[in-house]
């Protein structure tokens, strides 16, 4: 993750132990993220990959690692992926969308990193979207600080995924009623004005990553 190395604290002073020591903490922060980030060279080659991004490569549904190659799963997506990359040498960003082979399409900003010398061959960022709106753990961290029962953690959870009232009263199997005497007390416990506001304050909530299975990358 050598391409991190040069980045400084706030202040301006370099943090104690050097280059690698702060590389290795960026590293480790990287890990964090519910946004899987890679960082390759105009050919595809891994640089690094954090924990999010390696469970992705992992699953092999979009992406996946070929030897040291970052590819894609099927040639439309590899075409793509590789015109993004070429931009990249012309200092420009994409967002691209690749289909894969199953499940949810996966959107990928790719992004150009600044070179520490000349000399040295351009790098990109790739930056996918998070898998949902609405993380696990963050909402658990959310519901928590709040005070939410598990039953209002469920039903803010599904309401996060787009769902009314009464398709979350099917989902859990009980009244529309109850339903929204749980949205009315999840609405004074957060101190929202209503199930938008109190939706879109768990979609801009810090992208913490839950815990991901050490899956092998193929």
């Amino acid at each position: 993750m050598d391409g991190f190395a040069n980045t400084s604290v706030a202040s301006g002073v370099q943090a104690t132990g050097g280059k690698d020591l702060l590389g290795s903490g960026l590293a480790l922060l990287m890990d964090e993220l519910a946004h899987g980030v890679l960082v390759t060279g105009l050919e595809g080659k891994l640089l690094h990959a954090n924990q999010a991004a390696r469970h992705e490569l992992a699953r092999r549904r979009v992406l996946h690692s070929q030897g040291s190659l970052v590819q894609a799963r099927n040639p439309d997506d590899g075409r793509i992926l590789q015109d993004a990359l070429a931009k990249v040498a012309e200092g420009k960003r994409s967002l691209i969308t690749l289909a894969g082979t199953q499940g949810a399409p996966l959107t990928i900003a790719v992004l150009p990193l600044q070179q520490e010398a000349v000399t040295q061959p351009p790098r990109a960022a790739l930056m996918f979207a998070r898998a949902s709106v609405c993380e696990s753990l963050m909402l658990c961290f959310f519901a928590r600080s709040h005070g939410l029962t598990a039953t209002e953690e469920s039903v803010l959870g599904i309401l996060c995924q787009g769902y009314s009232a009464p398709q979350v009263a099917l989902q859990l199997k009980v009244a529309v009623s109850t339903v929204r005497s749980h949205v009315r007390s999840l609405c004074a416990k957060t101190r929202s004005s209503g199930v938008r506001e109190l939706v879109n304050r768990v979609a801009v909530l810090p992208p913490v990553a839950p815990a991901f299975w050490r899956e092998p990358m193929h």
